[in-house]
């Protein structure tokens, strides 16, 4: 992916609210299959992480290793990914 599909990404992600929200619990195998719904329904998602600064960049990274999925912009604590669905039109 390159910088202006990136660019192209988080101006669509602006308006976008957080369809995910992880909490207490951490990343669970419940919450990853949330998130593999919801990126073959959008696309294109933000994800709202409640933990420590260290626990939220370990959650990102690992979401995105585990869904395939690329982070396009991580902010405080949302984080937009991006994963292709090739059947969605």
């Amino acid at each position: 992916m390159n910088n202006a599909d990136k660019k192209r990404f988080k101006a669509q992600a602006h308006a976008l609210k957080p369809v995910i929200m992880i909490g207490n619990a951490g990343l669970t195998p419940a919450v990853l299959a949330e998130i593999e719904r919801a990126l073959d329904i959008h696309e294109l998602i933000k994800i709202r992480i409640r933990a420590e600064r260290d626990d939220r960049e370990r959650m990102s990274v690992q979401i995105c290793l585990d869904t395939k999925a690329e982070l396009i912009q991580k902010i405080g604590q949302i984080s937009v990914i991006y994963r292709k669905n090739p059947n969605l039109k």
